[in-house]
């Protein structure tokens, strides 16, 4: 049976502790000691897979902190507070152009300058009283946040992007399926292009004019300067430079420790101040990085207790041929699985155990494999209330307490991309 499979079992324990609030560091260590015991394994034999398969997402964390440390530069010294008066000047009223500098900017924030959701919270809450003035729904910033903070990773190979096609890859690797970056790059752009047109059936769905009140912001207003100085530019060309070295190195961590070293050496950060830097990104970047970890860990528990094997065996004679229906099922679990954790990072390697060796088993094609990967681990993201697609804007949006989390950003962001990417990625999935 297959709800008695050790890798089914430990993934509904995982998605319940997860939707039950249970923090996910503490929810995978849990899962992945529940499928070693399930599978027969000692308690202490799964300790030490857990353990010693965190190393395979090592490379991912450390790229985490050290990213969260540049990015961390960028926002004390203001160089995104300051273009929130350039936007304001640009926009004049227009929605769809506001949207469009919005996601442009998130596009940057994931590849050329890779510091995430960092500028959120500084960049929008200038820019609430523009939005009110023009009576423009947030939901429709929402709908931009969620496509131009997941589009970029998914399809491009810079950055944050990187680590993902990386994830992919090496995950893929551990499962018995060899592929290359042009694999992952050439499949995903799809998967982008179904959000995109989300994107669009989003904004217009969202351009009905809303009121909101005006209400003064409350908790702490980082100081916009007034013009842009050197200290700005400095830390900025840090994440140009970040990237050079990654794409020439193909090592993001390396290009993150040279785009730290460049901000030290300039001044931008005093030699006295490091400690405070290399803090910043363990409190912004830290938690995400052990979730990386444990879920490599809980991935490769879930290889060596032999219940894969199994679960192939039973999951090919139950689906049969029908490969449209596997694709459902699958994705549909991932959308499970993502919802709980809150991220298409830490999910890629918890499923890719499970989801390649029974697509092989299928004859689904490389492509396909991606695919269904990707959807089943990004699906779930783009709505999720624990994922930073949706915090970060949350977070921007919400300053002036007229903007709901799961109302305004999570239910926005699931139906206009996370059900869009099931419908038609799954077809999708069955025809490459």
């Amino acid at each position: 049976m297959i709800f008695t499979n050790a890798v089914v079992l430990s993934v509904i324990i995982l998605a319940a502790l997860c939707l039950a609030k249970v923090p996910v560091f503490f929810a995978l260590m849990i899962s992945g000691i529940s499928a070693g015991l399930i599978s027969g394994l000692g308690i202490s034999e799964t300790m030490q897979i857990l353990i010693g398969g965190m190393g395979g997402n090592a490379e991912t964390a450390l790229s985490y902190i050290l990213l969260g440390s540049l990015a961390y530069c960028m926002e004390e010294t203001g160089a995104a507070a300051i273009m929130a008066k350039k936007i304001g000047s640009l926009v004049k009223g227009n929605k769809i152009l506001l949207c469009a500098i919005i996601i442009v900017i998130a596009i940057a924030a994931e590849t050329i300058i890779p510091i995430h959701i960092a500028f959120i919270p500084i960049l929008i809450p200038p820019l609430l009283a523009l939005t009110n003035k023009i009576k423009m729904n947030r939901k429709m910033l929402s709908v931009s946040f969620g496509f131009g903070l997941k589009a970029p990773y998914i399809a491009i190979p810079i950055g944050y992007g990187a680590i993902f096609h990386g994830l992919i890859i090496d995950s893929f690797a551990r499962s018995g399926l060899t592929i290359t970056d042009k694999d992952v790059t050439g499949t995903n752009w799809i998967v982008a292009l179904i959000m995109f047109l989300g994107l669009c059936a989003g904004l217009i769905f969202f351009m009905k004019d809303r009121e909101y009140e005006t209400k003064s912001v409350e908790g702490k207003i980082v100081e916009v300067p007034e013009k842009l100085e050197k200290k700005h530019i400095i830390v900025l060309l840090s994440g140009v430079i970040t990237v050079v070295v990654q794409i020439f190195t193909k090592s993001l961590p390396l290009g993150a420790l040279v785009g730290l070293i460049f901000v030290v050496v300039t001044g931008v950060v005093k030699w006295s101040d490091m400690q405070k830097m290399l803090d910043g990104g363990i409190n912004m970047m830290g938690f995400i990085a052990f979730v990386m970890l444990l879920a490599a860990g809980y991935a490769e528990v879930v290889k060596q207790c032999g219940a894969v094997d199994d679960l192939v065996q039973v999951a090919t004679s139950s689906l049969g041929e029908s490969k449209i229906i596997s694709s459902y099922v699958m994705i549909l679990l991932g959308l499970m699985i993502t919802l709980g954790i809150g991220t298409s990072f830490g999910t890629v390697p918890i499923i890719s155990a499970i989801y390649v060796p029974i697509a092989m088993s299928l004859g689904y094609s490389i492509p396909a494999t991606i695919l269904l990967v990707t959807i089943a681990a990004v699906c779930g993201d783009a709505g999720s209330p624990a994922s930073d697609t949706t915090l970060g804007p949350t977070s921007g949006l919400s300053v002036d307490g007229q903007h709901e989390h799961i109302k305004d950003t999570c239910i926005p962001q699931i139906c206009f991309f996370g059900v869009p990417l099931i419908i038609i990625g799954g077809f999708v999935t069955t025809i490459i």
